[in-house]
């Protein structure tokens, strides 16, 4: 099987492209999702994940977002062959406020707006996208809504909040929490994305949309999150003592029981091992 990751250079991107030894559609390696002929390269390839985007949720930046994130999404998936896989990397986000309903927030979860910004609907806008060209075309596609991902440091790629938290940590700066560190993340590891992605590219499953997360199994708080650093990396966290607002949703933990379901897939790797990565020479 053949793979291309867009994106793949990318905080995410960098490790899931490593995991399938795929090839890489981004900008630093020359190409961009937005230009209509470097996109046609995706045709040759059997597994097609998209991660590529535009990380923006400043009002001032919406249009660059819409035009990355739903228009790159789009020329990308207009050169999907058919007998490929496609897996489209959208965000726990979409859900918005409605998933502080849910004890773990299930697919039915709604998603109507409700202030999301720019880039949390333009993941809910290409998501609709994803499923029109997959039906249209012919290729089989899969939607994961990522939980807290996070994935060991990589030069010039700007970290997750527990990858912040880390570097924090490791050098001593001081740790601001968003409500005084009481909201609630399910978190998971990179490698679980890439194998979530390798379980539906040899599944028989046509069209998917699942949470991806780590599940009630892998869910702390946030001053939690930071303890278990402090443990697994024996420094100390300094702690701000003025508290960041509260987030929305206060808590989400992502209910995993379609995609163990459907795609036999639950997080398995190691939680405080994959942790102790986010701080170079441990491991």
């Amino acid at each position: 099987m053949n793979v291309i990751v867009t994106g793949g250079s990318g905080y995410l991107g960098t490790h899931i492209r490593k995991y399938f030894d795929a090839a890489d559609l981004s900008r630093r390696s020359g190409g961009d999702v937005l230009d209509r002929t470097d996109v046609k390269q995706v045709a040759d390839y059997d597994l097609v994940i998209h991660l590529a985007a535009k990380l923006d949720k400043t009002a001032e930046n919406a249009e660059a977002v819409f035009e990355t994130n739903v228009s790159g999404t789009v020329n990308v998936l207009r050169n999907v062959r058919p007998d490929a896989a496609f897996v489209f990397a959208s965000t726990k986000d979409v859900y918005g406020r409605f998933a502080d309903q849910f004890e773990c927030v299930p697919e039915s979860c709604p998603t109507a707006y409700a202030g999301q910004s720019a880039l949390e609907w333009s993941d809910l806008i290409a998501e609709r996208f994803v499923e029109y060209y997959a039906a249209t075309l012919g290729f089989r596609a899969c939607i994961f809504r990522l939980s807290s991902v996070f994935a060991p440091p990589t030069e010039g790629n700007a970290p997750g909040f527990i990858g912040h938290y880390a570097n924090a940590i490791n050098m001593g700066e001081r740790i601001r929490l968003p409500a005084g560190g009481r909201p609630v993340r399910d978190i998971l590891c990179v490698d679980d994305v890439s194998r979530a992605c390798e379980e539906f590219a040899g599944s028989v499953i046509r069209n998917g949309l699942y949470n991806l997360g780590g599940g009630p199994e892998n869910a702390f708080s946030l001053s939690e999150i930071v303890s278990k650093l402090e443990s697994i990396s024996g420094l100390q966290a300094l702690i701000d003592e003025e508290p960041l607002p509260d987030p929305v949703p206060m808590r989400y933990v992502s209910d995993l029981s379609l995609v163990t379901r459907e795609l036999g897939w639950r997080p398995t790797r190691d939680l405080d091992r994959e942790l102790a990565k986010l701080f170079p020479g441990m491991i």
